[in-house]
Formats: structure tokens, sequence, C-alpha cells
């Protein structure tokens, strides 16, 4: 889950680049906290209604891809609406291991700041074009998407811990570039785009350490 629809472009200048790094992550840190009220909204939730929310949060994200373009209040609402709607979705899953092993969540929340915070600087710091890695990583995401569902239905000893490390080794890459782009781009209205990539990659890198440390063995 990867939104990459702002292309790399010449640096701007220092303050306009301050500017934007401040406004996307204040939407970035408004997004997680509607996540949360969404997690806990929905924590007594069944998961049949999880995939139906799953769609309705990216029904927002693929409108806000458009709305971008024509309005930024409607594209930030529509961020908002994604983010309230993942927490929701994903619910089920965070109020299992809450019950199952709590520690398990706080431990996953450290380690996704770190692992953000570390892929993130790296990113935004380097000179090199990270493009070309994306798309390879891109391709990379697919494959696990099919490897992930091929565990489903075959058993692979320890599919899912390899899933899940593949997971970061992506998502790390991922949010190197993710951070990249928000140093290289233009344009303020891009802010809610590169918000919800940074976003997505925060959540997928906690639900990726979530199912490392929530293992029983």
């Amino acid at each position: 889950m990867s939104s990459d629809s702002v292309p790399l472009r010449a640096p701007m200048t220092r303050d306009a680049a301050g500017t934007l790094l401040g406004q996307t992550m204040g939407l970035v840190a408004v997004t997680a906290g509607l996540f949360a009220a969404g997690a806990y909204l929905g924590r007594d939730l069944g998961y049949q209604w999880g995939w139906l929310l799953f769609l309705a949060a990216f029904g927002c994200l693929i409108a806000m891809n458009v709305a971008a373009q024509r309005s930024d209040g409607l594209a930030v609402l529509l961020l908002f609406g994604f983010g309230l709607l993942m927490g929701v979705a994903t619910a089920p899953t965070l109020s299992y291991y809450a019950s199952a092993d709590p520690r398990a969540i706080w431990q996953a929340g450290g380690a996704t700041a770190l692992f953000i915070a570390g892929f993130g600087a790296a990113g935004y710091a380097t000179r090199r074009d990270l493009s070309a890695l994306a798309r390879v990583l891109f391709w990379a995401l697919l494959g696990l998407i099919v490897f992930g569902i091929v565990t489903i239905f075959v058993q692979i000893p320890n599919g899912s811990r390899i899933y899940a490390i593949l997971g970061l080794v992506i998502f790390a890459g991922l949010t190197a570039f993710d951070f990249q782009r928000l140093r290289r781009s233009q344009d303020l209205r891009t802010a809610p785009l590169l918000a919800a990539s940074i976003f997505l990659d925060i959540l997928n890198v906690f639900l990726l350490l979530l199912s490392l440390f929530g293992r029983d063995d």
C-alpha cells in the first residue's frame, strides 16, 4: 500500500521546504490521531466489517488523488476520513493483540517510531535519486502481496515471519523515498498526498512489527 503520485523535482527553497515539511508532518500527526480514535471506536467490531471499511478507506485514498488537483480542503478532509476509516478497519486486529499480548503493541509502536525516524531522515538527507529504487520496491511490494495470499492457502514454514521481514525491508526503502519526495517537492498542494504516503508507511511498518512482536514462538 503506497501512494506514488507525486514526482521528484528539483529542490525548493529552504523556507518553502521547511513549510512543506511542517505542513505534511502535521497532517500525518492528525491522521494518526484519527486512526487511533477509529481503532478505539471499532474495538468491538467484527472482522467481516473490517474488510468493508478497508475498501471504504481506499476509496477515500483514490478520491483524494483526484481532489488534490482541485481542492486542498477536500483533499485534507478525505485524508482525515481515510485515517479514521483505517483505524476502525484495523480495530479488530489491534483488539486481538491488546487482549492477547498488550506489550506487543507498545513494542511495535516504539520500534515503528525509531524505524520511520531513521529511514525517513536518511531519505530526507540523501542527495542520491531514489526513484529507480522506488520502482523496484513497488514491484517487490506487489510480489510480497502475492506471497501473502499464497501463505493463506499453502502452509509455508515461518511464512508469516518471512513476510514481515521482507515487508520491513521494502518499507525501509519506500519510507526513505517518500521523505525524499517531501524534500524535493515544489508544490505545497502536495502535502495531503505526501502525508498519505508517509502515514501508509508508518501503518504498514507498525503492523509488520506487531506481527513479529506478537508471535507466540
